[in-house]
Protein backbone atom coordinates (compact mmCIF):
# COMPACT_ATOMS: atom_id res chain seq x y z
CA UNK A 1 0.00 0.00 0.00
CA UNK A 2 2.86 2.36 0.82
CA UNK A 3 4.50 1.65 -2.52
CA UNK A 4 1.19 2.33 -4.25
CA UNK A 5 0.81 5.65 -2.43
CA UNK A 6 4.42 6.53 -3.24
CA UNK A 7 3.84 5.74 -6.92
CA UNK A 8 0.74 7.96 -6.97
CA UNK A 9 2.62 10.89 -5.43
CA UNK A 10 5.53 10.43 -7.82
CA UNK A 11 3.10 10.39 -10.75
CA UNK A 12 1.56 13.64 -9.52
CA UNK A 13 4.66 15.60 -8.63
CA UNK A 14 7.46 14.39 -10.92
CA UNK A 15 6.17 16.43 -13.93
CA UNK A 16 6.03 19.53 -11.73
CA UNK A 17 9.53 18.82 -10.44
CA UNK A 18 10.80 18.44 -14.02
CA UNK A 19 9.41 21.87 -14.95
CA UNK A 20 11.08 23.48 -11.92
CA UNK A 21 14.38 21.67 -12.64
CA UNK A 22 14.53 22.63 -16.31
CA UNK A 23 13.56 26.24 -15.56
CA UNK A 24 17.16 26.57 -14.28
CA UNK A 25 18.59 25.07 -17.47
CA UNK A 26 21.57 26.95 -18.84
CA UNK A 27 20.97 25.52 -22.33
CA UNK A 28 18.62 26.81 -25.02
CA UNK A 29 16.39 23.74 -25.19
CA UNK A 30 13.88 22.78 -22.52
CA UNK A 31 14.80 19.06 -22.41
CA UNK A 32 18.58 19.39 -22.81
CA UNK A 33 20.10 20.17 -19.42
CA UNK A 34 23.42 22.00 -19.90
CA UNK A 35 24.05 23.22 -16.37
CA UNK A 36 22.17 25.54 -14.07
CA UNK A 37 21.39 29.22 -14.51
CA UNK A 38 18.70 31.77 -13.67
CA UNK A 39 19.03 33.51 -17.05
CA UNK A 40 15.57 32.36 -18.24
CA UNK A 41 13.90 34.02 -15.28
CA UNK A 42 15.55 37.29 -16.26
CA UNK A 43 14.55 36.87 -19.90
CA UNK A 44 10.95 36.06 -18.95
CA UNK A 45 10.69 39.13 -16.73
CA UNK A 46 12.32 41.31 -19.45
CA UNK A 47 9.89 40.09 -22.14
CA UNK A 48 7.34 42.93 -22.69
CA UNK A 49 4.66 40.50 -23.96
CA UNK A 50 5.03 38.39 -20.82
CA UNK A 51 4.83 41.47 -18.60
CA UNK A 52 1.72 42.75 -20.44
CA UNK A 53 0.08 39.34 -20.02
CA UNK A 54 1.11 39.25 -16.37
CA UNK A 55 -0.36 42.73 -15.80
CA UNK A 56 -3.64 41.67 -17.42
CA UNK A 57 -3.82 38.48 -15.32
CA UNK A 58 -3.00 40.39 -12.14
CA UNK A 59 -5.60 43.09 -12.85
CA UNK A 60 -8.32 40.56 -13.64
CA UNK A 61 -7.48 38.36 -10.64
CA UNK A 62 -7.40 41.30 -8.22
CA UNK A 63 -10.66 42.85 -9.45
CA UNK A 64 -12.53 39.53 -9.60
CA UNK A 65 -11.22 38.48 -6.15
CA UNK A 66 -12.38 41.78 -4.60
CA UNK A 67 -15.82 41.53 -6.20
CA UNK A 68 -16.18 37.82 -5.39
CA UNK A 69 -15.22 38.48 -1.75
CA UNK A 70 -17.67 41.39 -1.46
CA UNK A 71 -20.67 39.77 -3.14
CA UNK A 72 -19.87 36.30 -1.77
CA UNK A 73 -19.79 37.61 1.81
CA UNK A 74 -23.06 39.49 1.29
CA UNK A 75 -24.68 36.33 -0.10
CA UNK A 76 -23.35 34.17 2.76
CA UNK A 77 -24.75 36.58 5.37
CA UNK A 78 -28.10 36.78 3.58
CA UNK A 79 -28.40 32.99 3.26
CA UNK A 80 -28.20 32.67 7.04
CA UNK A 81 -31.68 34.21 7.19
CA UNK A 82 -33.12 31.71 4.71
CA UNK A 83 -34.72 28.60 6.19
CA UNK A 84 -36.46 25.43 5.03
CA UNK A 85 -36.61 24.23 1.44
CA UNK A 86 -35.36 27.51 0.01
CA UNK A 87 -32.19 27.09 2.05
CA UNK A 88 -31.69 23.58 0.64
CA UNK A 89 -32.33 24.90 -2.87
CA UNK A 90 -29.81 27.75 -2.56
CA UNK A 91 -27.22 25.41 -1.01
CA UNK A 92 -27.63 22.98 -3.90
CA UNK A 93 -27.28 25.78 -6.47
CA UNK A 94 -24.05 26.98 -4.87
CA UNK A 95 -22.44 23.53 -4.87
CA UNK A 96 -23.63 22.83 -8.41
CA UNK A 97 -22.01 26.07 -9.60
CA UNK A 98 -18.70 24.88 -8.11
CA UNK A 99 -18.96 21.49 -9.85
CA UNK A 100 -19.85 22.86 -13.30
CA UNK A 101 -16.88 22.40 -15.67
CA UNK A 102 -15.02 25.53 -16.65
CA UNK A 103 -15.72 24.98 -20.34
CA UNK A 104 -19.47 25.13 -19.67
CA UNK A 105 -19.08 28.37 -17.68
CA UNK A 106 -16.93 29.80 -20.48
CA UNK A 107 -19.42 28.94 -23.25
CA UNK A 108 -22.42 30.09 -21.20
CA UNK A 109 -20.77 33.39 -20.30
CA UNK A 110 -19.73 33.96 -23.91
CA UNK A 111 -23.26 33.38 -25.23
CA UNK A 112 -24.83 35.52 -22.48
CA UNK A 113 -22.48 38.46 -23.04
CA UNK A 114 -22.78 38.34 -26.83
CA UNK A 115 -26.57 38.36 -26.49
CA UNK A 116 -26.44 41.33 -24.11
CA UNK A 117 -24.04 43.23 -26.38
CA UNK A 118 -26.35 42.67 -29.39
CA UNK A 119 -29.15 44.36 -27.46
CA UNK A 120 -27.23 47.11 -25.67
CA UNK A 121 -24.94 48.32 -28.50
CA UNK A 122 -27.77 49.22 -30.97
CA UNK A 123 -29.66 50.90 -28.11
CA UNK A 124 -26.64 53.03 -27.19
CA UNK A 125 -26.13 53.92 -30.86
CA UNK A 126 -29.77 55.02 -31.19
CA UNK A 127 -29.76 57.33 -28.16
CA UNK A 128 -26.21 58.68 -28.29
CA UNK A 129 -26.42 62.48 -28.69
CA UNK A 130 -23.40 62.87 -31.01
CA UNK A 131 -24.41 60.13 -33.44
CA UNK A 132 -24.15 56.32 -33.73
CA UNK A 133 -20.49 56.46 -34.83
CA UNK A 134 -19.44 58.15 -31.57
CA UNK A 135 -21.45 55.82 -29.31
CA UNK A 136 -19.47 53.46 -27.07
CA UNK A 137 -19.49 49.82 -28.13
CA UNK A 138 -19.34 46.99 -25.63
CA UNK A 139 -16.96 44.16 -26.53
CA UNK A 140 -15.16 41.23 -24.95
CA UNK A 141 -12.15 42.29 -22.90
CA UNK A 142 -11.22 43.09 -19.32
CA UNK A 143 -14.83 43.61 -18.28
CA UNK A 144 -15.99 40.22 -19.58
CA UNK A 145 -12.95 38.51 -18.01
CA UNK A 146 -13.62 40.07 -14.60
CA UNK A 147 -17.34 39.25 -14.80
CA UNK A 148 -16.75 35.61 -15.73
CA UNK A 149 -14.07 35.05 -13.07
CA UNK A 150 -16.19 36.76 -10.41
CA UNK A 151 -19.04 34.44 -11.34
CA UNK A 152 -17.16 31.18 -10.76
CA UNK A 153 -15.05 32.29 -7.75
CA UNK A 154 -17.96 33.83 -5.81
CA UNK A 155 -19.30 30.35 -4.98
CA UNK A 156 -16.00 29.49 -3.28
CA UNK A 157 -16.23 32.59 -1.09
CA UNK A 158 -19.83 31.78 -0.14
CA UNK A 159 -18.90 28.26 0.96
CA UNK A 160 -15.86 29.39 2.99
CA UNK A 161 -17.60 32.34 4.71
CA UNK A 162 -20.70 30.28 5.49
CA UNK A 163 -18.57 27.62 7.15
CA UNK A 164 -17.06 30.34 9.33
CA UNK A 165 -20.47 31.86 10.13
CA UNK A 166 -21.73 28.43 11.21
CA UNK A 167 -18.87 28.23 13.74
CA UNK A 168 -19.38 31.74 15.15
CA UNK A 169 -20.26 32.37 18.77
CA UNK A 170 -23.88 33.57 18.42
CA UNK A 171 -23.93 34.70 22.06
CA UNK A 172 -21.77 37.71 21.15
CA UNK A 173 -24.28 38.86 18.53
CA UNK A 174 -27.18 38.37 20.93
CA UNK A 175 -25.31 40.29 23.63
CA UNK A 176 -24.65 43.13 21.18
CA UNK A 177 -28.35 43.27 20.32
CA UNK A 178 -29.32 43.22 24.01
CA UNK A 179 -27.04 46.25 24.52
CA UNK A 180 -29.07 48.15 21.89
CA UNK A 181 -26.38 48.16 19.24
CA UNK A 182 -27.64 48.86 15.73
CA UNK A 183 -27.42 46.02 13.13
CA UNK A 184 -24.61 47.86 11.32
CA UNK A 185 -22.64 48.38 14.55
CA UNK A 186 -23.09 44.70 15.46
CA UNK A 187 -21.85 43.66 12.04
CA UNK A 188 -18.87 46.04 12.11
CA UNK A 189 -17.68 45.33 15.67
CA UNK A 190 -18.80 41.72 16.25
CA UNK A 191 -19.54 39.79 13.06
CA UNK A 192 -16.87 41.16 10.69
CA UNK A 193 -13.87 40.53 13.03
CA UNK A 194 -14.98 36.90 13.39
CA UNK A 195 -15.50 36.17 9.70
CA UNK A 196 -12.64 38.31 8.36
CA UNK A 197 -10.10 35.42 8.17
CA UNK A 198 -12.61 33.43 6.09
CA UNK A 199 -13.16 36.45 3.81
CA UNK A 200 -9.39 36.85 3.40
CA UNK A 201 -8.98 33.13 2.67
CA UNK A 202 -11.77 33.34 0.10
CA UNK A 203 -10.09 36.37 -1.46
CA UNK A 204 -6.75 34.57 -1.76
CA UNK A 205 -8.33 31.43 -3.25
CA UNK A 206 -10.36 33.53 -5.68
CA UNK A 207 -7.23 35.42 -6.73
CA UNK A 208 -5.34 32.15 -7.30
CA UNK A 209 -8.14 30.48 -9.27
CA UNK A 210 -8.62 33.56 -11.44
CA UNK A 211 -4.89 34.08 -12.01
CA UNK A 212 -4.40 30.45 -13.12
CA UNK A 213 -7.55 30.16 -15.23
CA UNK A 214 -7.16 29.38 -18.90
CA UNK A 215 -10.40 27.72 -20.05
CA UNK A 216 -12.89 30.45 -19.17
CA UNK A 217 -10.47 33.22 -20.14
CA UNK A 218 -9.97 31.60 -23.55
CA UNK A 219 -13.68 32.11 -24.35
CA UNK A 220 -14.27 35.62 -22.99
CA UNK A 221 -10.88 37.38 -23.21
CA UNK A 222 -11.52 38.98 -26.60
CA UNK A 223 -8.39 40.87 -27.62
CA UNK A 224 -6.84 40.61 -24.15
CA UNK A 225 -4.07 38.09 -23.44
CA UNK A 226 -3.69 36.66 -19.96
CA UNK A 227 -0.56 34.85 -18.83
CA UNK A 228 -2.08 31.32 -19.18
CA UNK A 229 -3.24 32.18 -22.72
CA UNK A 230 0.25 33.47 -23.58
CA UNK A 231 1.84 30.27 -22.24
CA UNK A 232 -0.60 28.11 -24.22
CA UNK A 233 0.14 30.09 -27.40
CA UNK A 234 3.90 29.82 -26.82
CA UNK A 235 4.06 26.06 -26.22
CA UNK A 236 2.39 25.46 -29.58
CA UNK A 237 5.75 26.50 -31.03
CA UNK A 238 7.64 24.29 -28.57
CA UNK A 239 8.46 24.31 -24.87
CA UNK A 240 11.40 26.55 -23.98
CA UNK A 241 13.21 27.12 -20.67
CA UNK A 242 11.50 30.53 -20.57
CA UNK A 243 8.10 28.81 -20.41
CA UNK A 244 9.41 26.57 -17.63
CA UNK A 245 10.57 29.67 -15.72
CA UNK A 246 7.14 31.31 -16.13
CA UNK A 247 5.43 28.12 -14.98
CA UNK A 248 7.70 27.90 -11.93
CA UNK A 249 7.02 31.51 -10.93
CA UNK A 250 3.25 31.02 -11.30
CA UNK A 251 3.52 27.82 -9.26
CA UNK A 252 5.41 29.62 -6.49
CA UNK A 253 2.88 32.46 -6.31
CA UNK A 254 -0.08 30.06 -6.37
CA UNK A 255 1.35 27.84 -3.63
CA UNK A 256 2.16 30.87 -1.47
CA UNK A 257 -1.40 32.17 -1.72
CA UNK A 258 -2.97 28.74 -1.11
CA UNK A 259 -0.77 28.06 1.93
CA UNK A 260 -1.55 31.54 3.28
CA UNK A 261 -5.29 30.89 2.83
CA UNK A 262 -5.06 27.55 4.65
CA UNK A 263 -3.04 29.15 7.43
CA UNK A 264 -5.65 31.89 7.88
CA UNK A 265 -8.48 29.34 8.06
CA UNK A 266 -6.73 27.03 10.56
CA UNK A 267 -5.53 29.90 12.71
CA UNK A 268 -9.11 31.02 13.20
CA UNK A 269 -10.50 27.50 13.71
CA UNK A 270 -8.25 26.69 16.70
CA UNK A 271 -9.89 29.00 19.31
CA UNK A 272 -13.33 27.72 18.23
CA UNK A 273 -12.43 24.12 19.16
CA UNK A 274 -11.52 24.94 22.76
Amino acid sequence: MRLYALAVYLFLYIPIGVIVLFSFNAGRHASDLRGFSTQWYGKALANPIVMDSLTTSFTVALASAVMASLFGTMAALALQQVKGRMRVFYDAMIYVSIMIPGIVIGIATLIALVTVFEVVNPFLASIWPTGPEAAPKLNMGLGSLIAAHTLFTMSLVIVIVRARIAGMDRALIEASTDLYATPWRTFWQVTLPQIFPAILAGFLLSFTFSFDDFIIAFFVAGSQTTLPIYVFSSIRRGVTPEINAIGTMVLAVSLTLLITAQFMLRKREKPTRR
